[in-house]
């Protein structure tokens, strides 16, 4: 049975970091491409980064750029996303989702297969 389980989300201030965890299990990643999704308060699923299934093309919305980082372990089955100077703006329920394919997109519906996500709240 393919399995996401995201991890790591929390309630930060303005400007912290936090490091998000997708944890997978029944399929390998070495055939997955894997995208980062945010649902915000009374908005739909974005995209906001992705990594490609080898490794070597990852993507970022442009409101991420600079400040978010993609990166995955095959070995251990992990895709993590480091954020870094987060902002109120970021508050969102986090998803991990991925697609048999090699290049990895923003657009929620060629993913196949999707997490329960995991809440992050950027406040004061």
């Amino acid at each position: 049975q393919l399995q996401l389980v995201e991890s790591g989300g929390g309630l930060v201030q303005p400007g912290g970091s936090l490091r998000l965890s997708c944890a997978v299990s029944g399929f390998t990643l070495d055939y997955y491409a894997i995208g980062w999704f945010r649902r915000a308060p009374g908005k739909g699923r974005e995209g906001v980064s992705c990594i490609s299934r080898s490794g070597g093309d990852t993507r970022y919305a442009d409101s991420e750029k600079g400040r978010f980082t993609i990166s995955k372990d095959n070995a251990k089955n992990m895709v993590y996303l480091q954020m870094n100077s987060l902002e109120p703006e970021d508050t969102g329920v986090y998803y991990c989702a991925a697609r048999r394919a090699e290049v990895c997109l923003f657009a929620p519906s060629p993913y196949n297969y999707w997490g329960q996500g995991t809440q992050v709240t950027v406040s004061s």
